[in-house]
């Protein structure tokens, strides 16, 4: 390529949307200084306005960066502190911020992804492929006369007929075991929203669980005081819920409950067993508490409210706020106040691949009206833009860093918790690497305080990610390194590992629908002894919409090609050579951790694999 800018140089595009160029001549002369040398990496943004015409002064100034990383107050002439201004003026214009509902994280101003500049766009492989894919699932159940079929189901083994639609170990597992106590207990540790279970010290005074109600399943010589004293007892509360709007599906009202189920921890082999639901947050003769002993349909009808339960608040917050929303807030204050030399851009700018575009594409096709959540699921958009918003009332930096999060919900030592095991895994080898980065361009806390662009970039998330909510304790200005280097490692985590965990086993967990029903359409049972398989049937959701979010959670579970692997950097964005023993030093733990992670996995019956490393992606790019 030709440019300008370089003097007998090659350049090459990186994956990431930055050019990159090596110059293999002399010095370039730029506005009197001589800023180019012998060897030295160049960057420039493809599509950057006047990068390919020079003015009448001379090139386009701020469009081309020296490899060599340096923090804002390390460019000591004014002519390179003008350079990083325009840079970021130029693409603030690019890139602003937009209010798409009330109370939800800021979000990217652009309407359809036919308005992305081609540095945010998918590529054309992987738009290709997304399309294919779903081509050939909708082609698939609508010649199996699915996808219009407004009514309920006529049986179980009907729904058979979608679960063979895409076949996977995992599917085939979750048909095998659904029904099973031990089975729905382990999905709050190594399931599709393993984030909510929390060790019970003290019963919540609104769930009357008794002695003899759990007497069955605790055994002689223990009670509920002791094992609450023992630790062996945990909670999941979905309180959340509690009153939140529902939807209309196919002109009937859908529904929803808002259950505390509380499971507990045998001794010995440490299996995790529910031992009561009650599906509302008001005790009383209308919201009866639920046990393994009562009636095979109560039951089960019981875990099932709970699973619907689950769903929503797995795709409303742990996966759509949690990562896509606030990983959109990551990269878009990213882009605007880091320019490309700042170190910190290059540490992250791999975790911002093609976020824009899955983001621009769900607002076209999955939260907004008469689409997918709207359509098909329980809560429709007007239930999830309220569940958001109450989140975003309550949400807390701590719950996005994995350490403090396990911490705080005490859950350090339960066995058979691979969420926590692999995740702890992953987040120590990131914050091992980012320390080492951090240390290797901040050279104190003054450093860190002093760097306008870092502050300007961490006030932005602040504001436009967290509403300048000072209670959620997320920081509007970072003072230390050791503060620094948490907030990135939370960042970097969050728009890989945290995504893979809650994103990559959508299609496991809910291929076989009554695992994770998306509505319900008869409301929660108020008494025992009336539940039966037509009336569980007819409780899960209609045929159409059942099919309609199989599909969409199908097509979001599988990256369509071109993908990126946590601890990949074809870019070689980094030059220095500290940096790049640091980045190898990375990949080797991450290959450490993979391989422990496979032989773990050869001795599990459903081996977990959403956080084994080649099969993370670096960013939220489906």
């Amino acid at each position: 390529m030709s440019h300008p800018f370089f003097s007998r140089a090659s350049s090459r595009e990186t994956d990431s949307g930055w050019h990159h160029g090596q110059v293999q001549g002399e010095g370039v002369h730029w506005g009197g200084l001589r800023g180019w040398h012998l060897g030295q990496n160049v960057y420039y943004h493809r599509g950057d306005p006047g990068r390919d015409s020079p003015t009448a002064s001379g090139p386009s100034r701020q469009r081309v960066h020296c490899g060599r990383s340096k923090v804002s107050w390390a460019d000591h002439h004014p002519k390179l502190q003008q350079q990083r201004r325009e840079e970021l003026q130029a693409r603030q214009e690019m890139y602003r911020w937009k209010t798409y509902q009330p109370g939800w994280p800021h979000c990217l101003d652009m309407e359809t992804v036919k308005d992305l500049d081609l540095n945010t766009k998918y590529s054309v492989v992987k738009s290709t492929n997304l399309y294919l894919r779903a081509q050939s699932a909708f082609a698939e159940l609508k010649i199996k006369g699915l996808l219009e079929r407004k009514g309920s189901w006529r049986s179980l083994s009907e729904m058979e007929m979608v679960l063979n639609f895409q076949k996977t170990p995992a599917t085939e597992y979750v048909f095998e075991h659904w029904q099973e106590d031990a089975f729905f207990a382990s999905q709050f540790l190594n399931g599709l929203n393993p984030v909510l279970i929390h060790r019970c010290r003290r019963l919540p005074e609104n769930f009357p669980v008794t002695d003899a109600m759990v007497a069955p399943v605790l055994g002689p010589g223990t009670s509920l005081q002791a094992e609450l004293e023992r630790g062996s007892l945990f909670l999941v509360d979905h309180g959340i819920l509690s009153g939140v709007r529902t939807n209309v599906i196919n002109g009937r009202p859908q529904f929803s409950a808002a259950p505390m189920t509380l499971l507990y921890q045998c001794p010995g082999h440490g299996l995790l067993l529910p031992l009561a639901i009650q599906l509302s947050q008001t005790p009383g003769p209308n919201s009866p508490i639920f046990l393994p002993s009562d009636d095979k349909w109560d039951w089960l009808l019981a875990k099932t409210w709970v699973r619907n339960a689950d769903f929503s608040v797995h795709e409303a917050l742990t996966h759509l706020l949690h990562t896509h929303l606030l990983s959109e807030v990551f990269v878009l204050a990213t882009l605007r106040q880091l320019p490309h030399c700042h170190p910190l851009f290059k540490l992250l700018v791999p975790h911002t691949r093609y976020t824009l575009h899955i983001n621009t594409l769900a607002r076209e096709l999955l939260i907004t009206p008469k689409r997918v959540v709207d359509r098909s699921t329980g809560l429709g958009l007007r239930g999830f833009s309220e569940l958001i918003q109450r989140s975003m009332e309550q949400l807390n930096y701590s719950v996005l860093c994995l350490p403090e999060d396990i911490r705080a919900r005490g859950v350090e030592d339960i066995p058979g918790y691979y969420y926590r095991d692999d995740g702890m895994q992953i987040w120590g080898a990131v914050e091992h690497f980012v320390s080492e980065i951090i240390g290797i361009y901040y050279p104190s806390d003054v450093s860190v305080r002093d760097d306008s662009e870092l502050q300007a970039w961490v006030w932005e998330i602040f504001s436009k990610g967290f509403l300048g909510r000072e209670s959620s304790g997320l920081p509007s200005s970072l003072e230390t390194r050791e503060a620094l280097v948490q907030y990135v490692t939370m960042v970097i985590f969050n728009c890989s590992a945290k995504h893979s965990a809650v994103g990559s086993g959508q299609f496991d967990y809910c291929a076989w629908m009554p695992n994770l029903p998306p509505s319900m359409q008869l409301p929660p049972p108020t008494s025992k002894g009336q539940a039966s398989l037509e009336g569980f049937i007819a409780t899960l959701p209609p045929v159409n919409a059942s099919c309609d979010v199989i599909i969409a959670l199908w097509l979001l579970s599988k990256e369509p090609g071109d993908q990126r692997p946590l601890g990949t950097y074809p870019e070689e964005h980094f030059t220095e050579e500290a940096s790049r023993q640091s980045i190898a030093a990375f990949q080797s733990r991450l290959a450490q951790i993979s391989q422990d992670i496979r032989v773990r996995n050869q001795g599990l019956v459903l081996p977990y694999t959403y956080l084994d490393p080649p099969l993370i992606e670096s960013s939220i790019s489906i």
